[in-house]
Protein backbone atom coordinates (compact mmCIF):
# COMPACT_ATOMS: atom_id res chain seq x y z
CA UNK A 1 0.00 0.00 0.00
CA UNK A 2 1.73 3.24 -1.12
CA UNK A 3 -0.10 5.54 1.32
CA UNK A 4 -0.57 5.41 5.08
CA UNK A 5 -3.62 3.82 6.68
CA UNK A 6 -4.55 7.22 8.13
CA UNK A 7 -4.51 8.94 4.73
CA UNK A 8 -6.38 6.06 3.11
CA UNK A 9 -9.08 6.19 5.79
CA UNK A 10 -9.31 10.01 5.66
CA UNK A 11 -9.70 9.96 1.89
CA UNK A 12 -12.51 7.44 2.20
CA UNK A 13 -14.32 9.31 4.97
CA UNK A 14 -13.84 12.92 3.88
CA UNK A 15 -13.31 15.08 0.84
CA UNK A 16 -16.98 15.60 -0.01
CA UNK A 17 -16.38 18.83 -1.90
CA UNK A 18 -13.76 17.15 -4.06
CA UNK A 19 -16.04 14.17 -4.65
CA UNK A 20 -18.84 16.40 -5.87
CA UNK A 21 -16.40 18.23 -8.12
CA UNK A 22 -15.50 14.90 -9.74
CA UNK A 23 -19.17 13.95 -10.07
CA UNK A 24 -19.72 17.28 -11.81
CA UNK A 25 -16.98 16.55 -14.33
CA UNK A 26 -18.58 13.20 -15.15
CA UNK A 27 -22.07 14.68 -15.51
CA UNK A 28 -20.82 17.51 -17.73
CA UNK A 29 -19.09 14.98 -19.97
CA UNK A 30 -22.37 13.06 -20.24
CA UNK A 31 -24.93 15.86 -20.54
CA UNK A 32 -22.92 18.92 -21.58
CA UNK A 33 -21.57 21.89 -19.63
CA UNK A 34 -24.74 23.97 -19.88
CA UNK A 35 -27.01 21.19 -18.61
CA UNK A 36 -25.24 20.60 -15.28
CA UNK A 37 -25.62 23.02 -12.37
CA UNK A 38 -22.71 22.62 -9.98
CA UNK A 39 -23.30 24.48 -6.72
CA UNK A 40 -20.79 22.43 -4.74
CA UNK A 41 -17.56 24.42 -4.88
CA UNK A 42 -16.84 27.75 -3.16
CA UNK A 43 -14.62 28.99 -5.97
CA UNK A 44 -15.61 32.66 -6.42
CA UNK A 45 -16.19 33.82 -9.98
CA UNK A 46 -16.03 37.54 -9.22
CA UNK A 47 -12.90 39.14 -10.59
CA UNK A 48 -10.56 41.11 -8.31
CA UNK A 49 -11.37 44.83 -7.94
CA UNK A 50 -9.88 47.40 -10.31
CA UNK A 51 -7.42 48.56 -7.65
CA UNK A 52 -5.81 45.12 -7.65
CA UNK A 53 -5.36 45.04 -11.42
CA UNK A 54 -3.97 48.57 -11.43
CA UNK A 55 -1.37 47.75 -8.77
CA UNK A 56 -0.43 44.48 -10.45
CA UNK A 57 0.08 46.31 -13.76
CA UNK A 58 2.11 49.04 -12.08
CA UNK A 59 4.46 46.49 -10.54
CA UNK A 60 4.78 44.53 -13.78
CA UNK A 61 5.67 47.67 -15.74
CA UNK A 62 8.19 48.95 -13.17
CA UNK A 63 9.61 45.91 -11.36
CA UNK A 64 11.92 46.48 -8.41
CA UNK A 65 15.25 44.61 -8.58
CA UNK A 66 15.18 41.66 -6.20
CA UNK A 67 11.40 41.64 -5.79
CA UNK A 68 11.19 37.89 -6.48
CA UNK A 69 13.92 36.81 -4.09
CA UNK A 70 13.53 35.34 -0.63
CA UNK A 71 12.39 37.71 2.06
CA UNK A 72 12.15 37.37 5.87
CA UNK A 73 10.06 34.29 6.64
CA UNK A 74 7.39 36.43 8.31
CA UNK A 75 6.99 38.40 5.08
CA UNK A 76 7.93 41.84 3.83
CA UNK A 77 7.87 44.37 6.68
CA UNK A 78 6.02 46.87 4.46
CA UNK A 79 3.24 44.35 3.79
CA UNK A 80 2.97 43.33 7.42
CA UNK A 81 2.77 47.00 8.39
CA UNK A 82 -0.05 47.58 5.90
CA UNK A 83 -2.00 44.65 7.38
CA UNK A 84 -1.28 45.93 10.90
CA UNK A 85 -2.57 49.40 10.07
CA UNK A 86 -5.79 47.95 8.64
CA UNK A 87 -6.34 45.81 11.73
CA UNK A 88 -5.63 48.76 14.01
CA UNK A 89 -8.29 50.78 12.19
CA UNK A 90 -10.82 47.95 12.32
CA UNK A 91 -10.29 46.85 15.93
CA UNK A 92 -9.09 49.95 17.78
CA UNK A 93 -6.02 48.04 18.97
CA UNK A 94 -2.41 49.06 18.28
CA UNK A 95 -1.15 46.39 15.87
CA UNK A 96 2.39 46.62 14.58
CA UNK A 97 4.61 44.83 12.11
CA UNK A 98 5.70 42.40 14.84
CA UNK A 99 2.15 41.08 15.23
CA UNK A 100 1.75 39.83 11.65
CA UNK A 101 3.05 36.83 9.68
CA UNK A 102 2.27 36.65 5.96
CA UNK A 103 1.18 33.15 4.90
CA UNK A 104 0.11 30.93 2.03
CA UNK A 105 -3.58 31.64 2.50
CA UNK A 106 -5.73 31.00 5.54
CA UNK A 107 -5.25 27.23 5.24
CA UNK A 108 -1.49 27.64 5.47
CA UNK A 109 -1.96 30.08 8.33
CA UNK A 110 -4.17 27.67 10.29
CA UNK A 111 -1.67 24.84 9.93
CA UNK A 112 1.18 27.10 11.04
CA UNK A 113 -0.76 28.18 14.14
CA UNK A 114 -1.78 24.65 15.08
CA UNK A 115 1.76 23.34 14.63
CA UNK A 116 3.09 26.12 16.83
CA UNK A 117 0.69 25.74 19.76
CA UNK A 118 -0.25 22.03 19.94
CA UNK A 119 1.38 19.32 21.97
CA UNK A 120 0.44 15.71 21.07
CA UNK A 121 -3.05 14.98 22.36
CA UNK A 122 -4.06 18.60 22.88
CA UNK A 123 -7.71 19.23 22.07
CA UNK A 124 -9.12 21.83 19.68
CA UNK A 125 -12.84 22.57 19.85
CA UNK A 126 -14.52 23.09 16.48
CA UNK A 127 -18.14 24.13 16.10
CA UNK A 128 -20.42 22.26 13.76
CA UNK A 129 -21.18 23.04 11.06
CA UNK A 130 -17.50 23.62 10.27
CA UNK A 131 -15.20 23.75 7.24
CA UNK A 132 -14.49 20.07 6.64
CA UNK A 133 -10.71 20.38 6.51
CA UNK A 134 -10.45 21.54 10.14
CA UNK A 135 -10.32 18.01 11.50
CA UNK A 136 -7.42 17.15 9.20
CA UNK A 137 -5.55 20.35 10.00
CA UNK A 138 -5.75 19.51 13.71
CA UNK A 139 -4.75 15.89 13.20
CA UNK A 140 -1.84 17.02 10.99
CA UNK A 141 -0.22 18.29 14.18
CA UNK A 142 -1.17 15.46 16.56
CA UNK A 143 -4.11 17.34 18.02
CA UNK A 144 -7.54 15.95 18.77
CA UNK A 145 -10.62 17.61 17.25
CA UNK A 146 -13.54 17.99 19.66
CA UNK A 147 -16.78 18.73 17.80
CA UNK A 148 -19.40 20.85 19.58
CA UNK A 149 -22.72 21.53 17.82
CA UNK A 150 -24.09 25.04 17.45
CA UNK A 151 -27.73 25.80 18.23
CA UNK A 152 -30.71 25.42 15.91
CA UNK A 153 -29.91 28.75 14.22
CA UNK A 154 -26.20 27.81 13.94
CA UNK A 155 -25.26 30.28 16.67
CA UNK A 156 -22.78 29.61 19.47
CA UNK A 157 -23.98 27.32 22.27
CA UNK A 158 -21.82 28.71 25.06
CA UNK A 159 -22.95 26.14 27.63
CA UNK A 160 -22.08 23.27 25.28
CA UNK A 161 -18.67 24.77 24.56
CA UNK A 162 -17.96 25.27 28.26
CA UNK A 163 -18.97 21.68 29.00
CA UNK A 164 -16.56 20.40 26.33
CA UNK A 165 -13.50 22.19 27.75
CA UNK A 166 -11.00 19.95 29.56
CA UNK A 167 -7.49 20.32 30.92
CA UNK A 168 -6.26 19.33 27.41
CA UNK A 169 -8.20 22.06 25.57
CA UNK A 170 -5.73 24.27 23.75
CA UNK A 171 -7.92 26.25 21.36
CA UNK A 172 -11.39 26.95 20.06
CA UNK A 173 -11.70 27.55 16.32
CA UNK A 174 -14.24 30.13 15.16
CA UNK A 175 -15.29 30.75 11.57
CA UNK A 176 -17.52 33.79 11.16
CA UNK A 177 -19.11 34.45 8.72
CA UNK A 178 -19.41 30.70 8.76
CA UNK A 179 -18.76 28.23 5.99
CA UNK A 180 -21.22 26.55 5.38
CA UNK A 181 -24.08 28.35 7.19
CA UNK A 182 -23.28 32.01 6.46
CA UNK A 183 -24.06 32.86 10.10
CA UNK A 184 -22.18 35.74 11.77
CA UNK A 185 -21.53 35.21 15.48
CA UNK A 186 -22.70 38.39 17.27
CA UNK A 187 -20.44 40.36 19.59
CA UNK A 188 -22.39 39.34 22.70
CA UNK A 189 -21.73 35.67 21.92
CA UNK A 190 -18.03 36.36 21.40
CA UNK A 191 -17.95 38.13 24.78
CA UNK A 192 -19.71 35.18 26.43
CA UNK A 193 -17.25 32.76 24.83
CA UNK A 194 -14.32 34.83 26.07
CA UNK A 195 -15.74 34.75 29.60
CA UNK A 196 -16.23 30.97 29.45
CA UNK A 197 -12.65 30.45 28.27
CA UNK A 198 -11.25 32.76 30.94
CA UNK A 199 -13.12 30.82 33.63
CA UNK A 200 -11.85 27.52 32.21
CA UNK A 201 -8.27 28.81 32.16
CA UNK A 202 -8.56 29.71 35.84
CA UNK A 203 -10.06 26.30 36.62
CA UNK A 204 -7.43 24.27 34.78
CA UNK A 205 -4.44 26.59 35.06
CA UNK A 206 -4.06 26.56 31.29
CA UNK A 207 -3.93 28.87 28.26
CA UNK A 208 -6.71 28.52 25.70
CA UNK A 209 -6.53 30.35 22.38
CA UNK A 210 -9.29 31.47 20.08
CA UNK A 211 -8.23 30.81 16.48
CA UNK A 212 -10.54 33.00 14.41
CA UNK A 213 -10.68 31.99 10.75
CA UNK A 214 -11.87 35.12 8.93
CA UNK A 215 -11.61 34.85 5.12
CA UNK A 216 -15.24 35.98 4.76
CA UNK A 217 -14.96 38.91 7.17
CA UNK A 218 -15.74 41.47 4.46
CA UNK A 219 -18.40 39.36 2.73
CA UNK A 220 -21.18 40.49 5.05
CA UNK A 221 -24.73 41.63 4.31
CA UNK A 222 -27.66 43.79 5.33
CA UNK A 223 -25.52 46.60 6.71
CA UNK A 224 -24.01 44.44 9.44
CA UNK A 225 -20.63 45.41 10.88
CA UNK A 226 -18.29 42.51 11.50
CA UNK A 227 -18.09 41.69 15.25
CA UNK A 228 -14.34 41.66 15.86
CA UNK A 229 -12.96 38.99 18.21
CA UNK A 230 -9.68 40.74 19.10
CA UNK A 231 -11.14 43.40 21.43
CA UNK A 232 -12.75 40.77 23.65
CA UNK A 233 -10.02 38.17 24.24
CA UNK A 234 -6.27 38.61 24.59
CA UNK A 235 -5.35 35.09 23.47
CA UNK A 236 -6.88 35.58 20.02
CA UNK A 237 -5.04 34.57 16.86
CA UNK A 238 -6.66 35.49 13.55
CA UNK A 239 -5.98 33.60 10.32
CA UNK A 240 -7.16 35.29 7.15
CA UNK A 241 -6.77 35.33 3.39
CA UNK A 242 -7.63 37.49 0.39
CA UNK A 243 -9.24 34.56 -1.43
CA UNK A 244 -12.72 35.96 -0.98
CA UNK A 245 -12.55 39.70 -0.34
CA UNK A 246 -10.18 40.33 -3.26
CA UNK A 247 -11.25 37.33 -5.35
CA UNK A 248 -7.80 35.71 -5.23
CA UNK A 249 -8.31 32.07 -4.18
CA UNK A 250 -5.62 30.78 -6.51
CA UNK A 251 -2.95 33.20 -5.30
CA UNK A 252 -2.74 31.72 -1.78
CA UNK A 253 -2.05 34.97 0.04
CA UNK A 254 -3.06 35.47 3.66
CA UNK A 255 -1.76 36.26 7.11
CA UNK A 256 -1.68 35.42 10.80
CA UNK A 257 -2.35 38.22 13.30
CA UNK A 258 -1.63 37.87 17.03
CA UNK A 259 -3.30 40.09 19.63
CA UNK A 260 -0.84 42.95 20.22
CA UNK A 261 -1.33 42.83 24.00
CA UNK A 262 -0.87 39.07 24.46
CA UNK A 263 1.81 38.63 27.11
CA UNK A 264 3.42 35.65 25.37
CA UNK A 265 3.44 37.30 21.97
CA UNK A 266 7.22 37.33 21.45
CA UNK A 267 7.65 33.61 21.97
CA UNK A 268 4.50 32.82 19.99
CA UNK A 269 5.60 34.96 17.04
CA UNK A 270 8.99 33.26 16.99
CA UNK A 271 7.23 29.90 16.94
CA UNK A 272 4.89 30.94 14.13
CA UNK A 273 7.75 32.17 11.95
CA UNK A 274 9.70 28.97 12.60
CA UNK A 275 6.71 26.78 11.73
CA UNK A 276 5.98 28.81 8.60
CA UNK A 277 9.47 27.86 7.46
CA UNK A 278 9.77 24.22 8.51
CA UNK A 279 6.29 23.20 7.35
CA UNK A 280 7.51 24.09 3.87
CA UNK A 281 5.45 27.19 3.25
CA UNK A 282 8.70 29.17 3.87
CA UNK A 283 7.00 32.47 3.12
CA UNK A 284 3.95 33.85 1.34
CA UNK A 285 4.21 34.48 -2.43
CA UNK A 286 6.41 37.51 -3.05
CA UNK A 287 4.45 39.10 -5.90
CA UNK A 288 1.16 38.92 -4.03
CA UNK A 289 2.75 40.45 -0.95
CA UNK A 290 3.85 43.42 -3.08
CA UNK A 291 0.38 43.83 -4.54
CA UNK A 292 -1.92 43.36 -1.56
CA UNK A 293 -0.15 45.83 0.68
CA UNK A 294 -1.47 48.59 -1.60
CA UNK A 295 -5.08 47.33 -1.69
CA UNK A 296 -5.88 46.52 1.93
CA UNK A 297 -9.03 48.63 1.79
CA UNK A 298 -10.33 47.23 -1.51
CA UNK A 299 -12.93 44.50 -1.92
CA UNK A 300 -15.09 42.79 -4.48
CA UNK A 301 -18.67 44.03 -4.87
CA UNK A 302 -20.39 42.44 -1.86
CA UNK A 303 -23.74 43.68 -3.18
CA UNK A 304 -23.51 41.13 -5.99
CA UNK A 305 -23.22 38.28 -3.50
CA UNK A 306 -26.11 39.67 -1.46
CA UNK A 307 -28.25 39.78 -4.61
CA UNK A 308 -27.45 36.13 -5.32
CA UNK A 309 -28.19 35.21 -1.70
CA UNK A 310 -31.57 36.93 -1.85
CA UNK A 311 -32.47 35.19 -5.11
CA UNK A 312 -31.66 31.74 -3.75
CA UNK A 313 -33.11 32.27 -0.30
CA UNK A 314 -36.39 33.63 -1.64
CA UNK A 315 -36.78 30.90 -4.25
CA UNK A 316 -35.86 27.99 -1.97
CA UNK A 317 -37.98 29.08 0.98
CA UNK A 318 -40.82 29.66 -1.47
CA UNK A 319 -40.49 26.00 -2.48
CA UNK A 320 -40.70 24.91 1.15
CA UNK A 321 -37.06 24.40 2.05
CA UNK A 322 -36.04 25.31 5.60
CA UNK A 323 -33.05 27.69 5.49
CA UNK A 324 -31.36 29.94 8.06
CA UNK A 325 -30.79 33.19 6.15
CA UNK A 326 -27.05 33.80 5.74
CA UNK A 327 -25.57 37.05 7.05
CA UNK A 328 -22.30 36.66 5.18
CA UNK A 329 -20.00 34.38 3.12
CA UNK A 330 -21.57 32.90 -0.02
CA UNK A 331 -23.26 29.67 1.05
CA UNK A 332 -26.71 28.46 2.11
CA UNK A 333 -27.10 25.47 4.39
CA UNK A 334 -30.71 24.24 4.06
CA UNK A 335 -32.19 21.38 6.01
CA UNK A 336 -32.41 18.24 3.89
CA UNK A 337 -35.97 17.06 3.19
CA UNK A 338 -34.61 13.57 3.87
CA UNK A 339 -32.94 12.59 7.13
CA UNK A 340 -30.25 11.00 4.97
CA UNK A 341 -28.59 14.05 3.42
CA UNK A 342 -26.43 11.87 1.17
CA UNK A 343 -29.57 10.34 -0.30
CA UNK A 344 -31.07 13.77 -0.98
CA UNK A 345 -27.86 14.99 -2.59
CA UNK A 346 -27.96 11.90 -4.81
CA UNK A 347 -31.60 12.66 -5.66
CA UNK A 348 -30.65 16.20 -6.77
CA UNK A 349 -28.01 14.72 -9.06
CA UNK A 350 -30.85 13.06 -10.96
CA UNK A 351 -31.75 16.62 -12.01
CA UNK A 352 -28.09 17.51 -12.70
CA UNK A 353 -27.86 19.71 -9.58
CA UNK A 354 -24.77 19.27 -7.42
CA UNK A 355 -24.57 20.29 -3.76
CA UNK A 356 -22.56 18.96 -0.79
CA UNK A 357 -24.08 16.82 1.98
CA UNK A 358 -24.07 18.31 5.46
CA UNK A 359 -22.14 15.39 6.91
CA UNK A 360 -19.10 16.84 5.12
CA UNK A 361 -19.38 19.79 7.53
CA UNK A 362 -20.07 17.77 10.66
CA UNK A 363 -23.84 18.39 10.48
CA UNK A 364 -25.83 15.59 8.83
CA UNK A 365 -29.36 16.37 7.76
CA UNK A 366 -28.41 19.50 5.82
CA UNK A 367 -26.73 20.30 2.52
CA UNK A 368 -24.54 23.16 1.36
CA UNK A 369 -25.17 25.35 -1.66
CA UNK A 370 -22.48 27.67 -2.97
CA UNK A 371 -23.72 30.79 -4.76
CA UNK A 372 -20.46 32.46 -5.81
CA UNK A 373 -21.42 31.38 -9.31
CA UNK A 374 -22.77 32.70 -12.58
CA UNK A 375 -26.47 33.60 -12.48
CA UNK A 376 -27.20 31.08 -15.22
CA UNK A 377 -26.02 28.24 -12.94
CA UNK A 378 -28.14 29.42 -10.00
CA UNK A 379 -31.18 30.01 -12.20
CA UNK A 380 -30.70 26.72 -14.03
CA UNK A 381 -30.64 24.78 -10.76
CA UNK A 382 -34.07 26.03 -9.70
CA UNK A 383 -35.96 23.46 -11.75
CA UNK A 384 -34.10 20.61 -10.07
CA UNK A 385 -34.69 22.05 -6.60
CA UNK A 386 -38.36 22.55 -7.42
CA UNK A 387 -38.83 19.00 -8.66
CA UNK A 388 -37.02 17.62 -5.60
CA UNK A 389 -39.25 19.75 -3.36
CA UNK A 390 -42.36 18.41 -5.05
CA UNK A 391 -41.09 14.89 -4.51
CA UNK A 392 -39.89 15.16 -0.91
CA UNK A 393 -41.56 18.20 0.68
CA UNK A 394 -45.15 17.83 -0.50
Amino acid sequence: MPISQYVSRAMEEGGWIRRMFEVGIALKAQYGEDSVFDLSLGNPIMEPPDEFHAELLRIAQAPTPGMHRYMPNAGYPETRQAVAETLSSETGLAFGVGDIVMTCGAAGAANVVLRAILNPGDEVIILSPFFGEYTYYIQNHQGTPVIVPTNAEFGLDIDAIAAAITSRTRAVMLNSPNNPSGVVYPAEDVVALAEALTQAEARFGSEIFIISDEPYRRIIYDGLVYPQVFPHYERTIVVNSHAKDLGLPGERIGHIAVHPDYSGKGELMDGLVFCNRVLGFVNAPALMQHVVRAVQDASVDVGEYQRKRDFLYDRLTGMGYSVVKPQGAFYLFPRSPLDDDEAFVAALQEYNVLVVPGKGFGTPGHFRISYCLEDRVLEGAMDGFSRAAEQYLS
